[in-house]
């Protein structure tokens, strides 16, 4: 016969088993075991751990409720339930689904708080509070690979679809949703005003000459359930939307209708696909061509145009001038040779001109001389 002693702590438990069956829990003390014609053995687990992952768990659990109670706190979860597992009112793991398993009593104050989560996978209010950045506390919660947890921003939506369901339209907020046996998704639209550039777009006139166009649109829902129930992918459909619409306003006109009416591209499109745009929660506000870019010989060839037209403008202008100036002096003519006095004023302007370019002027024979002597310079 062999004695042997075995000391439990204050802060473990013994499982004392015979020829490897369970006998009884130990304690904490010292227990005297006798070995005669079993086998006895003692293994000590210590309470900090709470978790009891023997392989004796399911005996217990199934043959030994007295003892289950005494020492344990018991999880059994069915398909539709999770649980949280608290420790000293902390919350450390989340338990999926159909889980079984075993804590320790004593030291940990463990308590499970089981939740049905077939009727709605909708996280309740109250907990997506505790579940928000808890990687920064000090121990990281178990278990939240099963939850999807989502921060909708205040400028935006979020698309919930459950088993690809879509199921409504989450407003800005924090939201947490249980992903155990269902398959949950959220997508984020931004409902602010968007940009879209439509860029290198080559395209002929009617008179077959090649333009590159560049467009900038404005945009933003105005129905995001309805723009994406009828289209996959609501901006790609309002770009393709945009090149048809540059399209039809280019290649219906000439190259002179375009260049005379810039605006006018700007109106067709903007019309077209509004039109185009109605009843699928797409609002274009704005849409505007950026920069059209002509063929090198083209633009050699509009420059000459250009420079033809300014030069036979600037012809017309000078012609127009020396008009009215020759007219401005026949009327002149007219009115000194009625008007004697007229003509005298007419003199004495002219002498005076003369004389603003010259330092001295000698005089003989009176002012009259002068004058005419001037008259027969000229």
């Amino acid at each position: 016969m062999k004695i042997e002693r075995v000391t439990v702590k204050k802060n473990e438990r013994g499982l004392l088993l015979r020829n490897g069956d369970f006998e009884r829990v130990l304690q904490p003390g010292t227990h005297w075991l006798f070995d005669g014609l079993d086998t006895l053995r003692v293994e000590l687990f210590a309470l900090e751990q709470t978790a009891f992952t023997h392989g004796l768990a399911d005996y217990l659990m199934a043959r030994e409720p007295q003892v289950v109670a005494a020492e344990f706190v018991r999880a059994d979860l069915t398909e539709n339930q999770v649980g949280l597992r608290t420790e000293n009112g902390v919350l450390v793991e989340v338990l999926a689904p159909a889980t079984r398993r075993l804590y320790w009593k004593g030291l940990i104050d463990v308590q499970i708080e089981v939740i049905d989560i077939a009727a709605s996978a909708e996280v309740p209010l109250a907990l997506v509070a505790r579940l928000v950045q808890t990687q920064l506390r000090q121990r990281a919660v178990a278990g939240l690979a099963g939850v999807l947890q989502v921060q909708v921003p205040e400028y935006g939506a979020g698309i919930l679809r459950v088993d690809g369901k879509v199921e409504r339209l989450l407003a800005a907020g924090s939201y947490a949703f249980w992903k155990f046996s269902r398959n949950v998704s959220v997508e984020l639209v931004d409902l602010r005003l968007q940009a879209l550039e439509v860029t290198g777009q080559e395209i002929l006139t009617r008179d077959k000459v090649a333009l590159r166009l560049n467009l900038s649109a404005s945009w933003r829902f105005t129905d995001v359930l309805k723009a994406y129930k009828e289209l996959a992918r609501p901006a790609e459909h309002l770009y393709r939307e945009l090149q048809l619409g540059l399209r039809a306003a280019v290649g219906t006109r000439s190259l002179d209708e375009l260049l005379e009416s810039k605006t006018v591209i700007d109106e067709v499109v903007a019309a077209q696909v509004t039109a185009r745009l109605a009843g699928y929660g797409l609002q274009l506000e704005g849409v505007g061509v950026k920069d059209i870019v002509l063929p090198g010989e083209m633009k050699s060839i509009l420059a000459r145009v250009v420079e033809a037209g300014k030069s036979a403008e600037a012809n017309v202008i000078r012609r127009r001038e020396e008009t009215a100036a020759t007219r401005s002096l026949l009327n002149t003519a007219k009115v000194m040779e009625d008007n004697p006095v007229a003509l005298r004023l007419k003199e004495l302007e002219t002498l005076e001109r003369v004389a603003e370019r010259v330092d001295r002027i000698s005089v003989f024979g009176g002012l009259d001389q002068v004058l005419d002597g001037l008259v027969k310079l000229r």
